[in-house]
């Protein structure tokens, strides 16, 4: 697994604040990457309507690209853009990007999360570490990346 530059002294475990933020930047991207999608389906399927297989197969397509989507940035540099945006990244405790069996364990738990009313997020907030549910059952956590060093030109 790569590791990544920064040491645990120049990260700090991300606040709730900030997760939800990426969190939402990185729902609008994903609603954007369904509505995409969605367009693609309904010209393939000429504008008809669609029988009860069809639905079913567009949903296991959704499920499958949306995890596609964050696992590809999670092991490439544990970043969405999301995160990008909120000096955050995903990452092992020993600072190393996940695998795609982490990233698969995440989503999942993460959509277990989501299915029980924000439990699994909200249980951050009692968890010694501060680690959502999510993060506990796929071995990874979020850390706060620290700001870089603007040198002033003279």
């Amino acid at each position: 697994m790569r590791q990544f530059p920064e040491s645990f002294d120049q990260t700090r475990p991300a606040t709730p604040v900030r997760r939800l933020g990426a969190l939402l930047y990185d729902f609008m991207i994903t609603v954007a990457l369904w509505m995409l999608i969605g367009a693609i389906a309904v010209a393939f399927n000429q504008g008809e309507s669609t029988d009860v297989e069809k639905p079913a197969l567009l949903q296991s397509v959704l499920l499958i690209l949306t995890y596609l989507f964050f696992a590809f940035f999670w092991t490439r540099n544990g970043q969405t853009l999301g995160l990008q945006a909120w000096r955050l990244r995903v990452q092992t405790p020993e600072g190393a990007a996940l695998s795609w069996w982490q990233a698969l364990l995440r989503y999942i738990s993460a959509m277990l999360s989501w299915g029980t009313l924000g439990l699994g997020y909200l249980w951050m907030f009692i968890d010694r570490d501060g680690l959502s549910l999510h993060d506990r059952l796929s071995g990874t956590c979020v850390v706060e990346l620290p700001k870089k060093d603007r040198k002033k030109k003279d």
